[in-house]
């Protein structure tokens, strides 16, 4: 069984804040064109579209000058709002992906699950402090909203690591290639649920 082709789609959000669009191709080659005004943020989202395989066009301009908060908030929702757009229709995908990701001395864990039902678990308590002027806090912000405008369950943990920057770029591509699992393995016909829905 074939998965769905044609799952790509796109969104723009616009708000007093900030002015979003963003593309998702579930069935692309991990190619991305990424500008949030926030490099440090451009480089995680890179991270997601080249380890997941997808291809990510985010494009973004937001009140950067009074912090880094709306934008990253606003570009999780719109990023998830499109990934559910591409996964409505659940049938001939494995639902759910896991990886484990080691990256220098940092170590991530991350599962999905493409139930409809939005949950993040969120436990990287080591990732604290700036990245530049990047704060990690916006990291949690950001995968907040990621999961619940997807409507997936997101378990993410951070193991180990000393290195903010690994440690961040770990928890990234852990759940880049959780998410290219969930979506493209074949595994199953039809609908990966005993209730026959998801």
């Amino acid at each position: 069984m074939e998965l769905n082709k044609g799952r790509k789609a796109e969104l723009s959000r616009r708000t007093n804040e900030t002015d979003v669009y963003a593309s998702i191709d579930p069935d692309g080659s991990g190619t991305y064109e990424i500008d949030t005004g926030i490099p440090f943020l451009d480089h995680m989202l890179e991270q997601l579209g080249r380890h997941s395989g997808f291809d990510i066009i985010v494009k973004a301009k937001g009140d950067i000058q009074v912090d880094h908060h709306h934008t990253v908030e606003d570009v999780g929702i719109v990023l998830g709002q499109v990934l559910y757009e591409c996964a409505k229709d659940k049938t001939g995908i494995a639902r759910y992906g896991n990886a484990m990701l080691p990256m220098d001395d940092s170590f991530a864990m991350a599962a999905v699950d493409f139930c409809g039902r939005a949950n993040l678990v969120y436990n990287c308590g080591l990732l604290k402090g700036y990245i530049g002027d990047f704060g990690t806090e916006n990291i949690k912000e950001f995968f907040k909203a990621f999961t619940s405008n997807s409507f997936i369950t997101l378990h993410i943990n951070l193991m180990y690591g000393e290195n903010a920057h690994h440690n961040a770029e770990c928890i990234f591509k852990a759940v880049a290639l959780a998410l290219k699992e969930a979506l493209y393995a074949d595994r199953t016909k039809g609908i990966a649920s005993t209730k026959g829905c998801l």
